[in-house]
């Protein structure tokens, strides 16, 4: 199946915005690179409005930075809280991009959302990113009091990027014991540094996110030598047992779909409930042009639908 009308015209208009003398993303500097990845938040516009906003500010694990957890709480009362964890290559993007998402998830959950700005790679290279979110978790758990009920669900996803800090995420709480995860949602994951799988080999998928940048992205992230560790590329690691409900979307033509279904087979031979989906005629990024492309507001909605069911599967399990 081609790519859907939408995506296409949107490609087609970006290009030829671009102009044909336009620096392809994994010859640009991560700086330029960053400048052009926030190029549609104008166009994606402000999401509804929610209870409240507030910005709060954590200390790295090393203490030498801070950085920004934005909380969206939809109402007074609210039903779990929900970190999302934004998507760039762990190179580009910020909250501000994810902004209307976060708090359409909000309102469309009735949970507490946690956008993460954690720090972003060459500066702040592997572990950083993961460390960061690790450290947001920890402080939702120490203040679940101020963000929901006790005893409401914690869900915690991502996209791209953020769908591997996701995954990293689950792996490293199983192992510390804990905060405990209800449910992961992995939207088009990165899971592994192959790039020899057909889906990175397929013309068709090099649309938004290309083999090069998805290389470009690795080698600003971490260094060739140290891409087998399981807090990188999850697909890697020893053993998925253990780990929370999964919520999978790949997306057709992507050049992470194969390690994303890879992920999926993985965590369902360990035992892991996996709830996985392919979205057809669909590139990669997609859910970061919500209210620009159809598509990104469909799988908002998918997500919530599959938050609400899960908390309803969750109350009935009496967690």
């Amino acid at each position: 199946m081609a790519l859907d009308r939408h995506s296409l015209d949107f490609l087609t208009a970006a290009a030829a915005a671009a102009g044909p003398d336009a620096t392809p993303m994994h010859l640009q500097t991560p700086e330029e690179a960053r400048v052009a990845a926030l190029g549609s938040i104008d166009l994606i516009g402000p999401g509804p409005e929610v209870h409240s906003v507030e910005d709060v500010q954590l200390r790295s694990a090393d203490e030498a930075e801070e950085f920004t957890v934005r909380v969206l709480k939809p109402s007074a009362n609210p039903e779990g809280v929900f970190l999302y964890i934004h998507g760039g290559g762990w190179v580009v993007s910020d909250i501000a991009a994810y902004d209307a998402v976060g708090r359409q998830l909000a309102v469309d959950t009735g949970y507490t959302v946690v956008l993460v700005n954690y720090r972003k790679a060459p500066e702040a290279p592997f572990p950083g990113p993961v460390d960061d979110c690790w450290t947001a978790l920890n402080w939702i758990e120490d203040n679940r009091a101020e963000l929901a009920a006790d005893g409401t669900p914690l869900v915690v996803g991502g996209d791209s990027a953020g769908g591997n800090l996701t995954a990293a995420l689950t792996l490293r709480a199983r192992d510390a014991g804990g905060p405990t995860i209800d449910l992961q949602v992995l939207i088009y994951p990165v899971t592994d540094a192959d790039f020899s799988r057909p889906s990175y080999l397929a013309a068709e998928n090099q649309t938004l996110l290309t083999t090069e940048a998805m290389q470009w992205f690795w080698d600003h992230y971490i260094p060739e030598d140290q891409r087998d560790h399981h807090e990188a590329a999850p697909l890697r690691a020893e053993s998925l047992a253990g780990l929370p409900d999964a919520y999978l979307v790949v997306a057709e033509h992507d050049v992470l779909r194969d390690e994303g279904e890879a992920y999926g087979q993985r965590l369902t031979e360990a035992g892991v409930t996996v709830d996985s989906h392919m979205y057809p005629g669909q590139m990669h990024g997609f859910i970061s042009f919500f209210n620009i492309l159809p598509s990104g507001n469909k799988l908002v909605e998918m997500i919530a639908e599959k938050v609400r069911t899960h908390a309803a599967e969750y109350a009935t399990a009496g967690k």
